[in-house]
Order: structure tokens, then sequence, then C-alpha cells
């Protein structure tokens, strides 16, 4: 029995706790949705538009992946992640094979800055395309659990219209509220199935046709980086403030410029250091060039890790003492950076430093 249904001060679920399956949905093909709970029966709390990161036992060993949370938090009682299998998948693939209602899964989060929370806005522009749409319906769910009539124009691009991920449960929440306007962006049809919306590639003209008053709008956008790409020119090329008001999320490496180390810090690969790694009782010499994250793998020392550049957070470990230069994108918050908490994949130690690891 939950803490709402009993009438108890709620209680909230931490990353410390497992999530149980209790559901999974097929979406498209090679898309389901997975439905968590806390067996505890704590009550989830997050920002739509965060994401988390499972450790996932495949038959190659634990990975850590991480997934967008595409329900909302304005629906605590649980949390689901709509996953895809791209071709040579492994966790993903795993947990459309495997991952069965009653199983339980590590997860570490929720975490990322990718959220409508930063941005409050009176009028949106939710852009996507495949499985970036997940983000979006967190953010679209979220707004219309206000009661409110929203002002979002939904653009979600596909490879075909029975590949649209969400596409009946948007539909049925715009036919329930005035402010919700859905463009369906497909490269071909399918057979058998006419199709009225656009077709093509997302380009400049779509985006004025879609969208007239784009520069009042926050723009969100989600999707492989090429695509991602595209929305930036198209946007520049119309004129849109991308400094102010574009956000995107997106789980590739960085673009470099984003993770170039500030001219006030200075990391020499002459210069050396030295980490204690504290339950292993291991010590490692490196250079400060080298992350904590290499220098545990060539010390033997077991640190989970995912994305390797600072956005899923599963290699956060607490510096027990030292200084490390940690430049990271969003996967740490900083609650966690004050009580000495640092993503091993991108801090580099300075002298002398001992980890919790």
């Amino acid at each position: 029995m939950t803490a709402l249904a009993s009438g108890t001060p709620p209680t909230f679920w931490h990353d410390s706790e497992t999530l149980e399956c209790v559901s999974v949905l097929p979406e498209t093909p090679n898309v389901a949705t997975f439905c968590f709970q806390a067996p505890s029966g704590g009550l989830f709390r997050y920002l739509p538009g965060q994401f988390l990161t499972l450790a996932l036992p495949t038959a190659e060993g634990v990975v850590h992946r991480t997934y967008t949370i595409s329900s909302s938090p304005s629906r605590p009682m649980s949390l689901t992640i709509t996953v895809k299998a791209q071709r040579g998948s492994v966790g993903t693939r795993w947990m459309l094979d495997h991952l069965q209602p009653g199983m339980r899964v590590k997860a570490i989060g929720p975490a990322g800055r990718f959220s409508l929370g930063d941005a409050p806005a009176r009028k949106y522009l939710f852009i996507s395309a495949g499985s970036g749409i997940t983000p979006m319906m967190s953010m679209t769910t979220y707004l219309y659990d206000q009661g409110r009539d929203p002002d979002i124009v939904f653009v979600n691009c596909a490879r075909r219209p029975s590949e649209i991920i969400f596409r009946e449960r948007l539909e049925h929440i715009a036919s329930r509220v005035t402010g919700i306007e859905l463009r369906w962006v497909v490269e071909q049809t399918d057979r058998y199935a006419p199709w009225t919306g656009y077709q093509g590639f997302f380009n400049q003209l779509m985006l004025g046709l879609m969208a007239p008053d784009y520069l009042e709008r926050e723009v969100f956008c989600c999707g492989p980086e090429p695509f991602m790409q595209a929305v930036r020119d198209a946007l520049v090329g119309l004129g849109f403030d991308l400094d102010n008001h574009y956000h995107q999320e997106s789980f590739d490496a960085p673009l470099p410029e984003t993770s170039d180390v500030p001219d006030s810090v200075v990391l020499d690969e002459e210069s050396r250091a030295e980490i204690a790694f504290s339950r292993s009782a291991v010590t490692h010499r490196c250079s400060e060039t080298d992350t904590l994250l290499g220098a545990a793998k060539a010390a033997g020392v077991s640190i989970p890790s995912g994305c390797t550049f600072g956005v899923c957070g599963s290699c956060k470990v607490k510096k027990l003492a030292g200084d490390v230069h940690m430049v990271h994108n969003g996967g740490i918050t900083d609650a966690d950076i004050e009580a000495g908490y640092v993503l091993a994949c991108c801090s580099h130690p300075r002298g002398a430093v001992v980890i919790d690891a």
C-alpha cells in the first residue's frame, strides 16, 4: 500500500533502492515502455525531461545504459522508461528480450538538465526524432496534467507513420485541450496506409509552416546529432536566438568545445599524481591528464561507467581527500558535488587524491 493510499506522509524513492518492473508495453517495432515502481512504495521525484542510468545484467556482464524518463513527475506512483533497440544494441536488446514484470534492476539518478523546469516559458516548440520523443512526452504530459491549456507545437520525425512512438497517446492528449499542436514528419509512408502529414526530411520550410511564431517559443530538441544539427541550422537561418532559447539533449559525446579545460586550470602530462583507492587498498601513480576512471582501470579497480563523458552519472564516486579538476556535462548535481562526489570519467587528479572505491 502506498503512502497516498494509507494517509501517512509520503516517502520518496532513492537510487539506493532497486526498481521493480511491473509492466511492459510494446510501442512500435523494437520499442517498448517499461513501467517501474519502488518496492518500498516510495513515490518518484524528478524533473520532466531527466534521465536514469540502468545497470543491466547482460550476457556480456553488467552494462550501464542511460534512458530518458518518459513518464511525468505529476504521476509519481510509477516511472516509465521507453527504449528503442538500435543495430548492435546490447543493454536495450537485453531489456526487450529479458526484462519482465517482477524483475528488479539497479538504477542511478535521476539526473540531467534538459527540462522545462529550468526554462519556464509561455510557448514551447518541442522537436524530436525517433526515441528522442521520450523527454518531450514527459514534458508534454507534465504541462497537460496542470489542467491549463498549454501552448505547445510538438514536432516528431520518424522513418514511417507506424514507427511514431506515442502517436495515439499524444493525439488523445491533444484532443482534450486546445493548446497542443502535433506535427508528424515521416521519411516514407506505410504500404496501404494513406498519409496526409509532412513527408521528407525536416527543413527550414517545414519549420516555418509548423510554427510561424517560432521566434516567440522556447525550443527543446532531442534526437541523433545530425538531426539536431539540421534543426540548429534551420533555426539559425531563420534568425532564432539559439544562445538563450534553445535546449538540446544528447547521449552522444559532446562537441569538443564543451569539454575544453578552462584557461585557469592547466593539466600537465608531465606532472604526476597519486590516487589511493581506499576500499580496494590500491595506490596508483598516473599523470594529471589521466582521468580517475582511466587510472582505476589501469590499477585493476572496478568503477561502474556508462557514457564516459560526464552525462549519465554512473561513475559517481566519493572523493575522500585531495583535489580533482572535473568538467562534466550534467551527470552530477551541485548537492552531490558539495557532498564530495565526483564523476570518475571526467575528473583529473591534482597531486594526491583519495577515492572511495
